[in-house]
C-alpha cells in the first residue's frame, strides 16, 4: 500500500515540477529583476523563487486538499494535516546560480507520510534532467537505476560540497576544505544540494558532504541517493541534517566520515 501510494505521489510531484523548472526557465529574465536578500546579503530570492513555489503548492492543493506543505519561501502551511501527507519543497534550489545564467539549479519536490519522505524528484531547470525515487523502489534518472560510485579509496574520491550564506560559517567550511582537499581527488562546489545529492547517486561525484542543509535541500536528494544505495548521515551516528549531510557509498562512507569528524566539520556557528 505505502509503494502503491508512493508512486501515486511520485508521478503528480513529476508532473507538477516539470511545469514548475519550465516556469523558471520561462520566467527568468523578468525574475532577476525583482531580487531582494534573506538571511544575510549574499542570500538571494527572486520574484521567480516565490512564484514557482505559489504555483507547486497549488497545483498539489487542487489535486490533494487535504495535505500539508513545507516549502522553502512561505514555510510550514498546514502541516498537521489530515491526509498524514506533506510536500517539502524547494522551487529554485540555486539560486544565486539562476540569478547568474548558471545551468544548475533545480525544482525538488518530496512527499513525506506520516513524517518518512516516500517519494521525491528532483529537475534541473537550466537543462530538463530528471531525478526521482520511491521508498523501497530505487533511484532513477529516466529509465535508468542508479547505483551510485563505485570509487573505494577516498584519495582518489571526487568530493562535492557547499558552503552557507554566514561568513563566519564560511570560514569554519572553507577550513574544512582546506584540510580535507589534500586528502582526496579533488572537491567540487556547484551551488545546489539538491543537484549534488542527485550527482552522487548517478557517481558523477563519489560522494557529497555539506553543514547548513534545510529540510527542503535534502528531502528529494537525500531520498534519490538513499535509494540509490548511498549512506546518508550526518556525523557520529546524528542523522543527516542542519549539522550536516553526509552522503557517500558504504565503501566510502567511514573514510570520508573520520575525516570530517577529525576536521570538526560539524561545528562552528
Amino acid at each position: 500500500m505505502v509503494e502503491q501510494n508512493a508512486r501515486e505521489l511520485l508521478e503528480l510531484a513529476q508532473r507538477v515540477a516539470r511545469r514548475a523548472a519550465e516556469t523558471a526557465r520561462r520566467t527568468r529574465t523578468e525574475a532577476i529583476g525583482q531580487v531582494d536578500t534573506k538571511s544575510t546579503a549574499t542570500d538571494v530570492v527572486t520574484a521567480a523563487d516565490r512564484a514557482v513555489e505559489r504555483q507547486i503548492v497549488e497545483e498539489l492543493r487542487a489535486v490533494r486538499p487535504g495535505d500539508g506543505f513545507l516549502g522553502e519561501e512561505y514555510g510550514v502551511q498546514e502541516d498537521s494535516a489530515a491526509s498524514g501527507v506533506r510536500w517539502v519543497i524547494d522551487p529554485i534550489d540555486g539560486t544565486v546560480n539562476y540569478l547568474y545564467g548558471l545551468p544548475q539549479y533545480a525544482v525538488s519536490i518530496a512527499a513525506e507520510a506520516d513524517g518518512e519522505v516516500i517519494a521525491g524528484v528532483v529537475v534541473n531547470a537550466a537543462s530538463g534532467e530528471e531525478w526521482h525515487a520511491t521508498l523501497g523502489g530505487g533511484a532513477w534518472r529516466g529509465d535508468r537505476r542508479l547505483s551510485g560510485s563505485t570509487q573505494t579509496v577516498l584519495a582518489q574520491a571526487l568530493v562535492g560540497t557547499g558552503f552557507a550564506y554566514s561568513a563566519e560559517r564560511r570560514a569554519v567550511q572553507g577550513a574544512v576544505v582546506a584540510g580535507l582537499i589534500t586528502r582526496v581527488r579533488d572537491i567540487r562546489r556547484f551551488g545546489s544540494a539538491a543537484l549534488d545529492l542527485c550527482a552522487a547517486a548517478e557517481g558523477m561525484l563519489d560522494a557529497y558532504y555539506e553543514r547548513g542543509l534545510n529540510p527542503w535541500d535534502l528531502a528529494a536528494g537525500g531520498l534519490i541517493a538513499r535509494e540509490a544505495g548511498l549512506l546518508v548521515t550526518g556525523l557520529s551516528g546524528k542523522p543527516a541534517g542542519a549539522d550536516l549531510a553526509l552522503a557517500a557509498p558504504p565503501a566510502l562512507h567511514k573514510q570520508l566520515h573520520d575525516q570530517l569528524v577529525e576536521l570538526d566539520a560539524d561545528s562552528g556557528p
